[in-house]
Order: C-alpha cells, then sequence, then structure tokens
C-alpha cells in the first residue's frame, strides 16, 4: 500500500463576502460546463445545414461532449488530492476554452465532434473540483450556508441553455455557441487567481489507479453509448455497447472492493452513511432533471409546434422556481432539518410532474407552467441540502472523491436518464401509433417512477446537523 501523506488543513474563510465571492467565481465554471451540455443543442439543424451532415451524424456533437465529461468526471478526486483543488480547476478552465475556441474554428463535423471531446474533458472536471475545493475552503460547519450557491446552477442550465442557445442564434453565427464561453472563463480565470486561496493536496503520495479509470471511465461511456443508440433504434451497436459497459462496471465495482490501493472511487463510499442515500437521491434527480429538459421541450416542438425558441421560453419558469427554492434553502438549510427539506423537494418535484402524464387530457399552459415552477422549486430544496450533508460528515482527505463520486452520479444519471427515456419514448409511440400526445403522457409515468425511487432513497438519510469529520 501506498504511503499517504496527511492532508494539510486551510482555516476555513469566514462566511460573508469573502466566502461568497469565492463561491461566484468557482460557480462560473459550473456554469459554463452545464450549460454548454445544453446550449448546443438547439443548433443542431444549423450545425447540419453548415457542414452538410446528417442530423444523425451531427448528433455526436452533444453526444460526444456527453461522453468525454462522464470521462472526465471519475479523475478529477485524484487529481485534485495529488495537485491541489486550485491548480486542478484552474488548468480545467483552460483546457475548456481551449475546446472551445477549437469548436469555433472547426472546418467540419468530424473536428467539430473531436473539438467537443476536448471541451468536454475539461467541463468534466470542473463541478466537482469546484465543489471540492469550496467545501475544503469553508469547512464543514460553513458549507450549507454556501453550497446552494454551486447546487442551483446544474438545475438552471437544462433550462436556460435552449433559450440561451436560441437567443444566440438569432443574432449570431454558429461560432458563437462556443465563442461565448471565452469571455466568461477569461473573467472566471482572472477572478480565481486573485481570490480562491490554494488548498494543499490531500495527498500526494497516492499513485493514480490505471486499472479503476480503464474500466470506470470507459464502462460509463459504453453504457451512454449504448442506450444512445438504443434510443435511435440500432439494435446491434446498442446491445454490443451497454453490455460491454456493464461488464466493465461490474468488474471496476470488484476491483474497487479488493484493490490494496485507492481506488479512482471506492465502492465502500456507497455503504456509509449518508453517502449511499445521498448519491441514489442525486442519481435520480440527474435523470429527472436532463430527462424532462429532453422530454418537454421535444413535446413542445413536435405535439405543441412550437420553436425551438418558444419551448425554451416555457421552460424559463422550472428555472424561476429553482432560483427561488435556492434562496429558501440558503436561509434555512443551517436551521432546518436537511432530511425534511430533501423529502419535501422530492415530494414537489412529483406534484410538479404528476400533471405532464396528462397531456392527452388537454393540460392547459397555465398549469404547466405552474408544475414547472413547483419542479424547480422543489429541485432547488435537494441537491444543495443532499451535498451539505454528505461534505458536512466526509472526513477532509476524502471530500475530493466524493464530489467526483457525486457529480460522476449526477452525470451519470442526467446521461442515462435522458437515453433511457427516449427508448421508452419511441416504444410507446409505436405502441400508440404515433400519438405524440399519449405517447408524452406515458413516458412521463416513468419520470414519475423515478422520483417515487428517489423518495425511496431519502428517507434513510439523516435527520440532524451534527457534524462529523475525522
Amino acid at each position: 500500500m501506498s504511503k499517504q501523506t496527511a492532508p494539510a488543513e486551510t482555516p476555513p474563510v469566514k462566511v460573508g463576502k469573502d466566502l461568497l465571492r469565492i463561491a461566484f467565481v468557482l460557480v462560473l465554471g459550473t456554469f459554463m460546463a452545464t450549460l454548454d451540455a445544453t446550449i448546443v443543442n438547439v443548433g443542431i439543424d444549423t450545425l447540419a445545414g453548415e457542414f452538410d451532415a446528417d442530423v444523425g451524424d451531427i448528433q455526436w456533437v452533444g453526444t460526444a461532449y456527453l461522453l468525454a465529461v462522464v470521462t472526465a468526471v471519475p479523475a478529477s478526486g485524484w487529481l485534485a488530492d495529488r495537485f491541489g483543488g486550485r491548480r486542478v480547476w484552474l488548468a480545467a478552465v483552460a483546457l475548456f476554452l481551449a475546446g472551445s475556441a477549437l469548436c469555433a474554428l472547426s472546418w467540419s463535423a468530424t473536428s467539430l465532434i473531436v473539438f467537443r471531446v476536448v471541451q468536454g474533458l475539461g467541463g468534466g472536471l470542473l463541478p466537482p473540483t469546484g465543489q471540492a475545493l469550496l467545501a475544503r475552503i469553508a469547512g464543514p460547519s460553513r458549507i450549507g450556508k454556501v453550497i446552494s450557491v454551486v447546487a442551483v446552477v446544474p438545475l438552471l442550465s437544462p433550462v436556460f441553455g435552449p433559450v440561451a442557445g436560441g437567443a444566440l442564434l438569432s443574432v449570431a453565427s454558429w461560432e458563437w455557441l462556443f465563442l461565448v464561453n471565452l469571455p466568461i472563463g477569461a473573467v472566471a480565470m482572472l477572478l480565481a487567481r486573485r481570490y480562491v486561496p490554494v488548498v494543499p493536496p490531500a495527498s500526494k503520495g497516492v499513485p493514480f489507479d490505471v486499472r479503476g479509470a480503464l474500466l470506470l471511465s470507459p464502462g460509463l461511456a459504453a453504457l451512454v453509448y449504448g442506450l444512445t443508440e438504443a434510443a435511435d433504434g440500432h439494435r446491434l451497436p446498442a446491445v454490443l455497447g451497454a453490455g460491454a459497459g456493464a461488464l466493465m462496471l461490474v468488474a471496476f465495482v470488484v476491483h474497487g472492493l479488493r484493490t490494496r490501493g485507492t481506488p479512482l472511487i471506492d465502492p465502500r463510499l456507497f455503504a456509509r452513511p449518508p453517502f449511499g442515500p445521498a448519491a441514489l437521491a442525486l442519481l435520480v434527480l440527474g435523470a429527472s432533471v436532463f430527462g424532462t429538459a429532453f422530454l418537454l421541450p421535444l413535446y413542445l416542438q413536435t405535439g405543441e409546434g412550437l420553436s425551438a425558441w418558444e419551448a425554451g421560453l416555457m421552460m424559463a419558469p422550472q428555472g424561476v422556481g429553482a432560483a427561488a427554492g435556492s434562496v429558501l434553502v440558503t436561509r434555512t438549510v443551517s436551521a432546518v432539518s436537511p432530511r425534511a427539506l430533501v423529502v419535501s423537494g422530492v415530494g414537489l418535484v412529483l406534484a410538479g410532474t404528476v400533471p405532464f402524464t396528462q397531456l392527452d387530457h388537454g393540460l392547459p399552459d397555465a398549469a404547466m407552467l405552474a408544475s414547472l415552477v413547483v419542479r424547480g422549486f422543489g429541485m432547488a430544496m435537494i441537491s444543495a441540502p443532499l451535498m451539505n450533508i454528505v461534505y458536512s460528515r466526509m472526513e477532509s482527505a476524502h471530500v475530493a472523491r466524493a464530489s467526483g463520486a457525486l457529480n460522476m452520479l449526477n452525470t451519470v444519471g442526467g446521461s442515462l436518464g435522458t437515453a433511457a427515456l427516449a427508448v421508452v419514448l419511441q416504444s410507446r409511440l409505436d405502441a400508440r401509433h404515433q400519438d405524440v400526445t399519449a405517447a408524452f403522457s406515458d413516458t412521463f409515468w416513468w419520470v414519475v417512477g423515478l422520483g417515487l425511487l428517489a423518495a425511496a432513497g431519502t428517507t434513510r438519510l439523516p435527520g440532524t446537523h451534527a457534524v462529523r469529520r475525522a
């Protein structure tokens, strides 16, 4: 077993302007990475025309980014432990910006897809590294005050991404879907160098888990690829991809339990309360958030005949609800039982999802918009308290890897949930003889089922604010 150096602690920054400023700087990186996962979707048709490519081929612009993110997230914990969170975060921003610039300079669909991989590798490192860095800077007793600032961004991005993409394409060329990241990233790097303190690496002597990396990241990518191909009706690639991915993930779990070193993500974390229930809830939340962000705009365009811009605007109330919910969580997260917040949030998400199962009964626009506000409010009550529960009880040496695991599950939940719901939607379209509204109504029942699964996991969360940090 490799010798592990005890982490040198950084004195927590007091809650106030300094800590909120640090949180704002770090959230810029998360904002870029999560927004870029959806902002390009609205420009798929434009990109297909620009590069004279089939829509099926150009869809890989989104899929390649997603697969790169899934590949990068598991390594974030080791990188932050080895080189320090601030250094890794700055390097990830630089890589993301380089990928963005290259995407804008693309000369073909193939080159754009390749450059999206570069962009995704940087983007996959930003959310987990930023969260882990903020958790160590704030300290366990203060993280609840600021984590909602970071946690709300992934909830807003799937909502505002299509709106931002539509707005950009209405006034500028397709290159600006990527160039928009450059000024944001440049400001983030300048502010980080000035305001974000250096946090000592948690462990310099732990070797990289090469075998785990060769199993986990490709396994996740293969599984996502398989489900994506299944949604497109490609059976053989779907079976091969999903089967290979599942086998590699099983092999990773066996490796993680048997290795004497430090695995890329320790499977034992999931048996350590409250990490296991929190991980399940975040996995399902990712599937619900991104799944609905996929289903509802698609229904509004195919079933209601709205444009991409109009469909994006219809999704905006969910972002409004999420923003309002984050304000409530920021004010109450330290006083109210974390389990009560999360369970209430899951209940609101369920309440806001059930109306969409009635699309075939003529759901009024007002009811749809109100449901989205309720869903957004509930989602904000889930993610921030969950992260607060985990980070406030996790030993400092494990924060970076726990952050990587939680972000991986949220990302994987989003990608797998979207792909799985696409398969369900296609099967319901076939069963309903292409009755679009009825097929979407049926599919939203699966989203409700995901919410019930999350609710089952949240009942095992702790109901107190006890802090346990070795």
